[in-house]
């Protein structure tokens, strides 16, 4: 699927550009590509779930555009996993870390509490 103005170029392009990088990677994935010019974007493009959004203006700096989304994505996909566990153990640490602080503060507390009065 591809949503362009004609006049930056063939999309069609697009999509054969992608069929070929999944056939040449091997990914199975079902990657879509949706072309749109935007510009004013920051950005060049983005992978939002299974689809590369392309903003690039004309058809050449789509075509890289899209190769490069295709190679980020399939690299993030590898990554991910990791960065859960990465994640999962950040939060376990800083819940450990958390609880201890509010034991030593408690105890603080009470060791103020416990003094004599002057």
């Amino acid at each position: 699927m591809v949503n362009c103005n004609l006049r930056h170029g063939n999309p069609n392009k697009l999509e054969a550009e992608l069929e070929r990088l999944k056939a040449r990677s091997g990914v199975k994935a079902d990657f879509k590509v949706v072309w749109l010019p935007r510009p004013d974007s920051r950005k060049e493009g983005e992978v939002v779930g299974s689809t590369i959004f392309v903003y690039s203006q004309n058809i050449e700096e789509a075509v890289q555009t899209l190769r490069h989304e295709f190679v980020d994505a399939i690299i993030s996909s590898i990554v991910e996993p990791y960065l859960k566990v990465i994640n999962a153990l950040l939060s376990t640490i800083a819940e450990q870390a958390y609880n201890k602080k509010e034991g030593v503060v408690g105890a603080l507390l009470k060791l103020l509490s416990d003094r004599p009065s002057s």
